[in-house]
Protein backbone atom coordinates (compact mmCIF):
# COMPACT_ATOMS: atom_id res chain seq x y z
CA UNK A 1 0.00 0.00 0.00
CA UNK A 2 3.00 2.35 0.64
CA UNK A 3 4.08 1.69 -3.07
CA UNK A 4 0.65 2.78 -4.25
CA UNK A 5 0.03 6.25 -2.02
CA UNK A 6 3.69 6.97 -3.13
CA UNK A 7 2.53 6.73 -6.84
CA UNK A 8 -0.88 8.60 -5.47
CA UNK A 9 1.56 11.86 -4.75
CA UNK A 10 3.70 11.56 -7.90
CA UNK A 11 0.18 11.40 -9.98
CA UNK A 12 -1.03 14.21 -7.68
CA UNK A 13 2.04 17.16 -8.70
CA UNK A 14 1.81 16.16 -12.41
CA UNK A 15 -2.19 16.37 -12.49
CA UNK A 16 -1.03 19.86 -10.93
CA UNK A 17 1.22 20.66 -13.18
CA UNK A 18 -1.03 20.01 -16.06
CA UNK A 19 -1.06 22.89 -18.16
CA UNK A 20 -2.24 22.22 -22.01
CA UNK A 21 -4.33 24.94 -22.66
CA UNK A 22 -7.41 24.42 -25.08
CA UNK A 23 -10.35 22.28 -25.50
CA UNK A 24 -7.89 19.95 -27.10
CA UNK A 25 -6.10 19.73 -23.63
CA UNK A 26 -9.02 19.38 -21.57
CA UNK A 27 -9.88 16.50 -23.89
CA UNK A 28 -6.53 14.48 -23.93
CA UNK A 29 -6.53 14.85 -19.72
CA UNK A 30 -9.99 13.09 -19.25
CA UNK A 31 -8.68 10.54 -21.49
CA UNK A 32 -5.54 10.08 -19.79
CA UNK A 33 -6.94 10.32 -16.20
CA UNK A 34 -10.78 9.99 -16.02
CA UNK A 35 -11.38 8.09 -19.23
CA UNK A 36 -12.89 3.83 -19.06
CA UNK A 37 -9.12 3.16 -19.50
CA UNK A 38 -7.71 6.32 -17.43
CA UNK A 39 -5.71 6.45 -14.29
CA UNK A 40 -8.55 6.70 -11.76
CA UNK A 41 -10.41 3.25 -13.22
CA UNK A 42 -6.72 1.52 -13.17
CA UNK A 43 -5.88 2.88 -9.64
CA UNK A 44 -9.31 1.47 -8.35
CA UNK A 45 -8.64 -1.77 -9.60
CA UNK A 46 -5.99 -2.14 -7.00
CA UNK A 47 -8.57 -2.04 -4.28
CA UNK A 48 -8.69 -5.70 -4.29
CA UNK A 49 -5.12 -5.99 -3.79
CA UNK A 50 -5.16 -3.95 -0.68
CA UNK A 51 -4.89 -5.43 2.90
CA UNK A 52 -8.48 -5.24 4.61
CA UNK A 53 -7.30 -3.16 7.35
CA UNK A 54 -5.97 -0.21 4.39
CA UNK A 55 -9.48 -0.38 2.20
CA UNK A 56 -10.88 2.31 4.14
CA UNK A 57 -7.88 4.31 4.45
CA UNK A 58 -6.78 3.82 0.92
CA UNK A 59 -10.87 4.43 -0.59
CA UNK A 60 -10.52 7.91 0.92
CA UNK A 61 -7.08 8.76 -0.22
CA UNK A 62 -8.52 7.53 -3.71
CA UNK A 63 -11.28 9.37 -3.57
CA UNK A 64 -9.25 12.66 -2.81
CA UNK A 65 -7.71 11.76 -5.88
CA UNK A 66 -10.08 11.44 -8.12
CA UNK A 67 -11.82 14.45 -6.69
CA UNK A 68 -8.78 16.41 -7.69
CA UNK A 69 -8.76 14.86 -11.21
CA UNK A 70 -12.37 15.94 -11.88
CA UNK A 71 -11.76 19.52 -10.47
CA UNK A 72 -8.61 19.96 -12.60
CA UNK A 73 -10.89 18.71 -15.77
CA UNK A 74 -13.34 21.01 -14.88
CA UNK A 75 -10.91 23.92 -14.80
CA UNK A 76 -9.58 23.08 -18.38
CA UNK A 77 -12.92 22.48 -20.10
CA UNK A 78 -13.97 26.24 -18.82
CA UNK A 79 -11.26 27.66 -20.00
CA UNK A 80 -10.97 25.42 -23.18
CA UNK A 81 -15.13 26.67 -23.80
CA UNK A 82 -14.28 30.69 -23.52
CA UNK A 83 -11.31 30.62 -25.42
CA UNK A 84 -8.80 30.74 -22.74
CA UNK A 85 -5.31 32.14 -23.53
CA UNK A 86 -3.47 29.98 -25.65
CA UNK A 87 0.06 29.21 -25.05
CA UNK A 88 2.35 29.22 -28.09
CA UNK A 89 4.04 32.12 -30.62
CA UNK A 90 2.86 35.35 -29.81
CA UNK A 91 1.35 37.03 -32.55
CA UNK A 92 2.53 40.77 -33.32
CA UNK A 93 -0.94 42.51 -34.47
CA UNK A 94 0.82 45.64 -36.04
CA UNK A 95 2.54 43.81 -38.45
CA UNK A 96 1.26 44.36 -41.97
CA UNK A 97 -0.95 41.35 -43.25
CA UNK A 98 -0.19 39.03 -46.09
CA UNK A 99 -0.95 40.27 -49.63
CA UNK A 100 -3.35 37.76 -52.06
CA UNK A 101 -3.08 38.67 -55.96
CA UNK A 102 -5.70 40.28 -56.84
CA UNK A 103 -8.11 38.44 -59.75
CA UNK A 104 -9.09 40.33 -62.93
CA UNK A 105 -11.64 39.44 -65.64
CA UNK A 106 -10.65 37.15 -68.38
CA UNK A 107 -10.95 39.81 -71.38
CA UNK A 108 -13.52 37.93 -73.53
CA UNK A 109 -15.73 37.51 -70.79
CA UNK A 110 -15.16 41.09 -70.40
CA UNK A 111 -15.93 41.96 -74.06
CA UNK A 112 -19.35 39.61 -74.12
CA UNK A 113 -20.69 41.25 -70.95
CA UNK A 114 -19.68 44.77 -72.74
CA UNK A 115 -21.53 43.79 -76.06
CA UNK A 116 -24.50 42.21 -74.30
CA UNK A 117 -24.91 45.87 -71.83
CA UNK A 118 -25.18 47.84 -75.41
CA UNK A 119 -27.68 45.63 -76.73
CA UNK A 120 -29.85 45.40 -73.29
CA UNK A 121 -29.97 49.20 -73.79
CA UNK A 122 -32.12 48.87 -77.08
CA UNK A 123 -34.48 46.16 -75.19
CA UNK A 124 -32.79 43.17 -76.62
CA UNK A 125 -32.57 40.10 -73.42
CA UNK A 126 -30.27 37.91 -73.01
CA UNK A 127 -31.29 34.04 -74.16
CA UNK A 128 -29.10 30.47 -73.82
CA UNK A 129 -29.35 27.31 -75.13
CA UNK A 130 -27.38 23.98 -75.44
CA UNK A 131 -24.21 23.64 -76.83
CA UNK A 132 -24.38 19.79 -77.85
CA UNK A 133 -27.27 20.40 -80.01
CA UNK A 134 -29.30 18.05 -82.91
CA UNK A 135 -29.61 18.07 -86.90
CA UNK A 136 -32.79 20.22 -87.30
CA UNK A 137 -31.82 22.88 -84.45
CA UNK A 138 -28.05 23.88 -85.51
CA UNK A 139 -28.60 23.45 -89.85
CA UNK A 140 -31.98 21.90 -90.85
CA UNK A 141 -34.41 24.74 -89.37
CA UNK A 142 -31.70 27.27 -90.33
CA UNK A 143 -32.54 26.80 -94.51
CA UNK A 144 -29.79 24.14 -93.97
CA UNK A 145 -31.10 20.67 -95.42
CA UNK A 146 -29.06 17.88 -95.12
CA UNK A 147 -26.81 17.70 -98.34
CA UNK A 148 -26.98 21.25 -98.74
CA UNK A 149 -23.50 22.80 -99.98
CA UNK A 150 -23.39 25.85 -97.55
CA UNK A 151 -23.01 23.14 -94.41
CA UNK A 152 -19.32 22.87 -95.46
CA UNK A 153 -19.11 26.55 -94.93
CA UNK A 154 -18.90 25.03 -91.12
CA UNK A 155 -16.13 22.25 -90.51
CA UNK A 156 -18.79 20.58 -87.83
CA UNK A 157 -17.48 18.29 -84.83
CA UNK A 158 -20.21 15.20 -84.74
CA UNK A 159 -20.76 12.95 -81.55
CA UNK A 160 -19.18 10.12 -82.73
CA UNK A 161 -21.49 7.79 -81.11
CA UNK A 162 -24.58 9.28 -83.16
CA UNK A 163 -24.28 11.90 -86.15
CA UNK A 164 -27.46 13.47 -85.44
CA UNK A 165 -25.89 14.99 -82.86
CA UNK A 166 -22.96 17.80 -82.67
CA UNK A 167 -21.23 20.50 -80.88
CA UNK A 168 -23.06 23.81 -82.35
CA UNK A 169 -21.54 25.87 -85.05
CA UNK A 170 -23.26 29.01 -83.96
CA UNK A 171 -25.90 30.40 -81.47
CA UNK A 172 -28.29 30.11 -84.19
CA UNK A 173 -29.88 27.37 -82.25
CA UNK A 174 -31.06 29.56 -79.66
CA UNK A 175 -32.89 31.90 -81.70
CA UNK A 176 -34.61 28.86 -83.56
CA UNK A 177 -35.45 27.28 -80.18
CA UNK A 178 -36.92 30.67 -79.21
CA UNK A 179 -38.58 31.14 -82.25
CA UNK A 180 -40.45 27.57 -81.56
CA UNK A 181 -41.94 29.05 -78.66
CA UNK A 182 -43.72 31.33 -80.54
CA UNK A 183 -44.03 34.45 -78.28
CA UNK A 184 -43.98 36.94 -80.58
CA UNK A 185 -42.32 40.11 -81.04
CA UNK A 186 -39.06 38.87 -80.06
CA UNK A 187 -35.91 40.49 -79.42
CA UNK A 188 -32.93 38.47 -78.18
CA UNK A 189 -29.07 38.52 -78.18
CA UNK A 190 -27.96 35.10 -77.86
CA UNK A 191 -24.13 35.02 -76.43
CA UNK A 192 -22.25 31.65 -76.05
CA UNK A 193 -19.56 29.00 -76.95
CA UNK A 194 -18.98 27.91 -80.36
CA UNK A 195 -17.02 24.65 -82.03
CA UNK A 196 -15.51 24.48 -85.91
CA UNK A 197 -12.78 21.97 -86.89
CA UNK A 198 -10.10 24.94 -87.89
CA UNK A 199 -6.66 25.09 -88.24
CA UNK A 200 -5.44 26.67 -85.19
CA UNK A 201 -3.92 29.96 -86.07
CA UNK A 202 -3.56 33.86 -84.80
CA UNK A 203 -6.66 34.34 -86.98
CA UNK A 204 -8.72 31.61 -86.07
CA UNK A 205 -9.44 28.25 -83.31
CA UNK A 206 -11.28 25.49 -83.14
CA UNK A 207 -13.78 27.01 -80.48
CA UNK A 208 -14.09 30.73 -80.26
CA UNK A 209 -17.84 33.21 -78.40
CA UNK A 210 -20.18 34.18 -80.35
CA UNK A 211 -23.19 36.80 -79.63
CA UNK A 212 -26.12 36.62 -82.09
CA UNK A 213 -29.03 39.08 -82.15
CA UNK A 214 -32.22 38.42 -83.47
CA UNK A 215 -35.36 40.97 -83.94
CA UNK A 216 -38.90 39.34 -85.63
CA UNK A 217 -41.80 41.85 -85.41
CA UNK A 218 -44.45 43.13 -88.20
CA UNK A 219 -42.86 45.60 -90.22
CA UNK A 220 -39.83 45.06 -89.23
CA UNK A 221 -36.71 46.62 -92.28
CA UNK A 222 -33.27 46.26 -93.36
CA UNK A 223 -32.83 49.52 -92.26
CA UNK A 224 -33.59 49.23 -88.82
CA UNK A 225 -30.97 46.26 -88.81
CA UNK A 226 -28.38 49.18 -89.81
CA UNK A 227 -29.56 51.77 -87.54
CA UNK A 228 -29.34 49.19 -84.64
CA UNK A 229 -26.27 47.79 -85.56
CA UNK A 230 -24.32 51.83 -86.43
CA UNK A 231 -25.50 52.26 -82.37
CA UNK A 232 -23.33 49.27 -81.52
CA UNK A 233 -20.51 49.87 -83.40
CA UNK A 234 -20.65 53.50 -82.35
CA UNK A 235 -20.63 52.45 -78.61
CA UNK A 236 -18.28 49.87 -79.17
CA UNK A 237 -15.70 51.73 -80.99
CA UNK A 238 -16.61 55.95 -80.67
CA UNK A 239 -17.89 57.43 -83.06
CA UNK A 240 -14.60 58.06 -85.38
CA UNK A 241 -14.98 54.24 -87.04
CA UNK A 242 -16.14 53.95 -90.20
CA UNK A 243 -18.71 51.29 -91.38
CA UNK A 244 -19.00 49.63 -94.71
CA UNK A 245 -22.19 46.57 -95.54
CA UNK A 246 -21.13 44.68 -98.30
CA UNK A 247 -23.79 42.07 -99.51
CA UNK A 248 -22.76 38.22 -98.68
CA UNK A 249 -24.93 35.53 -98.72
CA UNK A 250 -25.71 33.22 -95.37
CA UNK A 251 -28.88 30.48 -96.10
CA UNK A 252 -30.52 31.49 -93.06
CA UNK A 253 -30.79 35.51 -94.14
CA UNK A 254 -32.33 37.24 -97.26
CA UNK A 255 -30.86 39.74 -98.12
CA UNK A 256 -27.46 39.00 -96.70
CA UNK A 257 -24.50 41.46 -96.20
CA UNK A 258 -21.28 41.50 -94.02
CA UNK A 259 -20.31 44.57 -91.89
CA UNK A 260 -16.56 46.44 -92.16
CA UNK A 261 -15.04 48.95 -89.66
CA UNK A 262 -12.10 50.43 -90.23
CA UNK A 263 -8.82 48.68 -88.40
CA UNK A 264 -8.99 49.77 -84.85
CA UNK A 265 -5.29 47.98 -84.54
CA UNK A 266 -3.36 49.90 -87.51
CA UNK A 267 -6.10 52.73 -87.59
CA UNK A 268 -6.90 51.91 -91.64
CA UNK A 269 -3.36 51.67 -92.49
CA UNK A 270 -2.47 48.10 -92.95
CA UNK A 271 -1.49 45.10 -90.64
CA UNK A 272 -1.53 41.36 -90.78
CA UNK A 273 -5.00 41.34 -88.79
CA UNK A 274 -6.54 43.11 -91.51
CA UNK A 275 -5.00 41.64 -93.91
CA UNK A 276 -3.49 45.03 -95.34
CA UNK A 277 -6.57 46.47 -96.38
CA UNK A 278 -7.72 48.62 -93.47
CA UNK A 279 -10.75 46.83 -92.79
CA UNK A 280 -11.59 44.28 -91.00
CA UNK A 281 -15.38 42.07 -91.18
CA UNK A 282 -16.61 41.88 -87.44
CA UNK A 283 -20.17 40.46 -88.50
CA UNK A 284 -22.57 39.06 -90.62
CA UNK A 285 -26.26 40.11 -90.85
CA UNK A 286 -29.44 40.00 -92.90
CA UNK A 287 -33.21 39.72 -92.75
CA UNK A 288 -34.48 36.35 -91.55
CA UNK A 289 -34.89 33.82 -94.50
CA UNK A 290 -38.72 33.17 -95.11
CA UNK A 291 -38.07 29.49 -94.85
CA UNK A 292 -36.76 29.98 -91.48
CA UNK A 293 -39.48 31.55 -90.30
CA UNK A 294 -42.13 29.04 -91.74
CA UNK A 295 -39.66 26.06 -89.90
CA UNK A 296 -40.44 27.73 -86.42
CA UNK A 297 -44.37 28.25 -87.56
CA UNK A 298 -43.99 32.08 -87.67
CA UNK A 299 -46.55 33.29 -90.38
CA UNK A 300 -43.65 35.30 -93.12
CA UNK A 301 -46.32 37.31 -94.45
CA UNK A 302 -47.05 39.13 -91.19
CA UNK A 303 -43.79 38.95 -89.53
CA UNK A 304 -40.30 39.86 -90.87
CA UNK A 305 -37.47 40.29 -88.77
CA UNK A 306 -33.25 40.55 -88.93
CA UNK A 307 -30.41 38.33 -87.74
CA UNK A 308 -26.82 38.89 -86.86
CA UNK A 309 -23.71 37.35 -85.44
CA UNK A 310 -20.24 38.16 -84.40
CA UNK A 311 -17.25 37.03 -82.75
CA UNK A 312 -16.18 38.03 -79.62
CA UNK A 313 -12.75 37.56 -79.78
CA UNK A 314 -11.85 40.08 -82.79
CA UNK A 315 -13.98 42.92 -80.76
CA UNK A 316 -11.77 42.14 -77.84
CA UNK A 317 -8.81 42.07 -79.95
CA UNK A 318 -9.72 45.34 -81.70
CA UNK A 319 -10.53 46.82 -78.34
CA UNK A 320 -7.44 45.44 -76.56
CA UNK A 321 -4.69 45.70 -79.41
CA UNK A 322 -4.21 41.42 -78.97
CA UNK A 323 -2.62 40.25 -82.43
CA UNK A 324 -3.13 36.70 -81.69
CA UNK A 325 -6.19 34.51 -80.81
CA UNK A 326 -4.51 31.94 -79.23
CA UNK A 327 -3.72 34.05 -76.59
CA UNK A 328 -7.40 33.99 -74.89
CA UNK A 329 -6.95 30.22 -74.19
CA UNK A 330 -3.33 29.75 -73.27
CA UNK A 331 -3.88 30.94 -69.43
CA UNK A 332 -1.22 32.91 -69.69
CA UNK A 333 -0.74 34.43 -66.18
CA UNK A 334 1.43 37.13 -67.42
CA UNK A 335 -1.42 37.78 -70.37
CA UNK A 336 -4.38 37.79 -68.54
CA UNK A 337 -2.73 40.57 -65.41
CA UNK A 338 -2.86 42.94 -67.97
CA UNK A 339 -6.75 43.02 -67.84
CA UNK A 340 -6.77 44.05 -64.19
CA UNK A 341 -9.56 46.73 -64.01
CA UNK A 342 -10.57 46.06 -67.26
Amino acid sequence: MEQLLAQLEVYRSEIEAYNIPGAEGAEKFRITYLGTKGLVKTLMGEMKNVPSDKKKEFGQVLNEFKQLAEAKYNTLKEAGEAGGVQQGPTIDLSLPGDIFPVGTRHPISSMRSRIVSIFQRLGFSVAEGPEIEDDWHNFTALNLPEHHPARDMQDTFYISTDPAWLLRTHTSNIQIREMEKGKLPLRIICPGRVYRNETISARSHCFFHQVEGLYIDENVSFADLKQTLYFFVQEMYGNDVKVRFRPSYFPFTEPSAEMDISCQLCKGAGCNVCKYTGWLEILGCGMVHPKVLEHCNIDPEKYTGFAFGMGVERPAMLKYGITDIRLFSENDVRFLKQFRGV
